[in-house]
């Protein structure tokens, strides 16, 4: 949805008081009338349209205040035409000489003047008219919250339960949020009301929990998979040798090397990953085996090295 500047519209200032709106608004109102404008009549119904909505919203303190916080984008996505036009005083439209019959093909029968009794009149599409009771809008939700929370590999793998504190309304609540196993970091749980509570009286927001991840001292993750380094020396990656592999279940694994083996290969050990968020499957672990090469070496080495190096090695 476009961003629409109300204050532009109208050509105000921010800091505009209420008499400056109500005299901006009846004189563009007066320029843009639908029936009495020369030229594209499109043009202006909407140019009139839209100096109605800035002034629906701009002369209600509540509504503008909405508006100055969050920016017209935001603000047209959270209120219908019908919650913008709510309370409006439509004699500032009808005393400009505006017909009925205009405003409900302009604004698509949204409400009308108050009638006798207090009643609305209400306008529908085809130029009929009647009284009844103004339809009601959409109750506008309040606003959601959101809270960063720390989570460990361990938590993510077999779920936890958190207790999370949050500003809420002036002053600080707790919530207890359960981690199912499977939740990877980055993901928003819900809390369904936690929110704050809505300015026009509907429902409230929610609270969203995003996990963050803790940096593990041995395992790395990439998706549900998890990643640990073994270093073994040189002549063990030539001649074969076997490593011992944690496992975040707490196990202890054995994992053969076979001769040959070149740094940086990858090997697995299938299902010792993260559960997959399903819940039936699970990733897997991968041991990277990093081929160590000596830094110093003593005279003797040096001598078998040259001796392999002459026969070719």
């Amino acid at each position: 949805m476009a961003e629409m500047d109300y204050y532009q519209i109208l050509g105000l200032n921010r800091d505009a008081s209420q008499e400056e709106i109500k005299k901006a608004y009846r004189k563009l109102a007066m320029k843009y009338h639908p029936d009495k404008v020369k030229g594209d009549k499109k043009a202006a119904e909407e140019k009139f349209r839209q100096i109605s909505e800035a002034y629906a919203v701009l002369s209600n303190p509540d509504k503008r205040k909405e508006y100055d916080q969050y920016g017209s984008q935001v603000f047209r996505e959270k209120f219908t035409q019908e919650d913008i036009f709510k309370g409006f005083d439509f004699r500032d439209i009808f005393d400009l000489g505006i017909s009925e019959g205009i405003f409900s093909r302009l604004f698509g029968g949204q409400g009308g003047p108050r009638g006798r009794g207090g009643r609305s009149r209400i306008f529908r599409f085809g130029g009929e008219e009647g009284f009844g009771a103004q339809p009601q809008p959409q109750p506008v939700k309040g606003n959601d919250l959101q809270v960063e929370v720390p989570i460990t590999l361990h938590e993510m793998a077999f779920g936890t339960e958190k207790v999370v504190g949050f500003p809420r309304d002036g002053h600080t609540e707790k919530v207890a949020v359960k981690i199912p196993p499977g939740t990877l970091p980055g993901k928003k749980l819900r809390v369904g009301g936690k929110g704050m509570p809505s300015p026009f009286g509907g429902p409230p927001g929610d609270l969203y929990v995003k996990l963050r991840e803790l940096e593990h001292p041995v395992f790395k993750r990439e998706g549900s998979d998890l990643y640990v380094d073994r270093k073994i020396r040189f002549t063990e990656a030539v001649l074969g040798t076997k490593v011992t592999v944690p496992t975040l279940d707490g196990k202890t694994m054995s994992l053969k090397v076979p001769p040959g083996t070149q740094s940086h290969t990858k090997m697995r050990l299938k299902n010792y990953g993260l559960p997959v968020a399903n819940g039936k499957t699970r990733g897997d672990q991968y041991v990277r085996i990093i081929v160590e090469t000596p830094a110093e070496l003593t005279k003797k080495q040096k001598s078998l090295l040259e001796e392999l190096a002459r026969e070719g090695l």
